[in-house]
């Protein structure tokens, strides 16, 4: 009688493991399809840079080092996502994606920055689309990192709950890093003077 409660306890114990091995599963499988759609936008976003880069150099010839630094900067860019694409779980993928885009972001605000100072090219039809399609991208950007690192608190937090952590270490669940993308302009408090 006793081997019998035995076996049905280890039976039970089996089967609770098995259940929190593929709810872990199940989430970091979320946060792929999550970054997954972060991947589409961002590559939507570096699609469209180059076309922007030609709009604009009509108009800024003096301003060369500025389009060379959009480009560096969006093939760094799209580099990381590529590299982050790989295993969104990777914390170091992530931090270096979270650091290209936060770089490309300055670099790019500096470009439209430096548009100001060109009223036709303020003007121009191909420029204004360019500017309205990035605009609309961004907000795309920031709804699926949204999404994405929502799933990556839900994988995280279920990681290291007792006892799932004993099965997300047993069997090697990485804990997956949050994607911040973020402008030094968003850190840094505005200076206000009457």
């Amino acid at each position: 009688m006793e081997f019998w409660i035995l076996i049905g306890i280890v039976v039970l114990l089996a089967v609770y493991g098995i259940s929190i091995y593929n709810r872990l599963i199940d989430l970091r499988n979320r946060v792929k399809n999550g970054f997954s759609q972060i991947d589409v936008q961002l590559t939507r976003r570096y699609d469209l840079i180059p076309n922007l880069v030609e709009a604009v150099k009509g108009y800024m010839k003096h301003e060369r080092q500025t389009l060379e630094e959009v480009i560096t900067a969006r093939n760094a860019a799209s580099a990381g996502l590529k590299r982050a694409a790989a295993d969104p779980t990777d914390p170091a993928a992530i931090r270096e994606l979270s650091g290209a885009e936060a770089t490309l972001g300055g670099v790019l605000g500096r470009l439209f920055a430096l548009a100001e100072a060109y009223p036709d090219l303020k003007a121009n039809q191909n420029m204004l689309q360019f500017q309205e399609e990035l605009a609309s991208t961004e907000n795309r950007v920031a709804f699926a990192r949204q999404a994405f690192n929502d799933a990556v608190m839900t994988y995280n937090t279920a990681r290291e709950n007792f006892p799932n952590n004993f099965v997300a270490n047993m069997f090697a669940f990485k804990a997956a890093e949050f994607l911040k993308i973020e402008s030094d302009e968003k850190r840094t408090a505005p200076q206000v003077s009457f």
